[in-house]
């Protein structure tokens, strides 16, 4: 049986896991309350989707304790799968069958209860009807995107967990995919979802940044872009590209960065960083303090993070 109803869907502590000598998952704490939606960044390889499957009880952690959805995390990892939706970087479903059939064999998987009423359902909410009878390999990113999140969402679990689902689909089905996960969660469901866009990232809720098998940063938006203490200029002008490479290595310096016709120029000492701009600093360019964004935030916690396979 689950512990008592609990504000948070996920609430574990200590949470590791080793392959051999490596820890790729080195002692997470991690709450996220029902109903929201948690984003995790972090670089190839920092440990997103093995800590995702030890929630779903695909892995079993090495060490720590907790519960998702009130299951213990490590004695109850049956029941955990009961109620957890879980989509992978490749979207799971039979390409020889329609998408109606595949909706109807995981609805058989899971024992829906009326399957043929609940299959329509979700064929209805994801905009699918229309295509029921169509094979699920001749559909498009977007569409297989759909039917992988439908899939997911067929026997009603009370937790989604989303791993780089929008990779490799167009900004349209990923904006129509977004709105979908807004209109879950504000109807109670959990969702946590790893991405490595920073657009997809200010639409959670709350963020938290793993690189290597470690938690650097976690909270909202705000909190996390606040906890580098990172410190921007803006800069526009001609030769954008050789004032790049005379900027880089500088004391106080720590990343020198284009978007578009600007460059982001940071560094967390903003003594140190301001003495270093003085020394190039030209009539020529234009220099305006910026409030960092996410991706300069992302950069930053990556370069400063240590390989744990190095």
């Amino acid at each position: 049986m689950p512990a008592a109803p609990s504000e948070f869907a996920i609430d574990v502590a200590g949470v590791t896991k080793r392959f051999g000598d490596k820890t790729v998952v080195n002692a997470i704490d991690l709450r996220v309350r029902r109903g929201e939606i948690y984003g995790f960044l972090g670089p190839n390889g920092s440990g997103k989707t093995t800590f995702i499957r030890m929630l779903c009880g695909l892995l079993t952690p090495d060490a720590g304790t907790g519960t998702c959805l009130g299951y213990d995390v490590r004695a109850q990892q049956a029941e955990i799968k009961r109620h957890v939706g879980y989509m992978t970087q490749k979207f799971s479903y039979y390409e020889d069958l329609s998408i109606r059939e595949n909706l109807d064999f995981i609805a058989r998987l899971y024992d829906v209860p009326d399957r043929r009423a609940a299959v329509q359902h979700s064929l209805d909410r994801l905009g699918l009807a229309n295509r029921s009878h169509q094979l699920a390999g001749e559909l498009s990113g977007g569409w297989k995107q759909r039917v992988a999140l439908a899939a997911c969402l067929i026997h009603s679990p009370q937790l989604l967990l989303l791993d780089e689902p929008t990779a490799g689909v167009d900004p349209k089905a990923r904006r129509e995919f977004w709105d979908e996960i807004h209109q879950l969660a504000d109807d109670g469901l959990t969702v946590l979802i790893t991405t490595h866009y920073m657009d997809e990232a200010e639409r959670c809720h709350r963020l938290a940044y793993l690189a290597y098998g470690n938690l650097l940063t976690h909270g909202t938006l705000p909190e996390v872009l606040a906890s580098t203490q990172l410190t921007t200029w803006a800069v526009t002008g001609p030769g954008l590209l050789a004032l790049a490479e005379r900027l880089r290595g500088r004391p106080g310096v720590e990343q020198v960065v284009a978007f578009g016709t600007t460059l982001h120029v940071s560094g967390r000492d903003a003594a140190k960083l301001s003495a270093a701009l003085a020394t190039v600093r030209d009539p020529a360019h234009q220099w305006v303090p910026i409030s960092a964004g996410l991706e300069d935030v992302f950069i930053s916690l990556m370069d400063e993070a240590k390989d744990n396979f190095s």
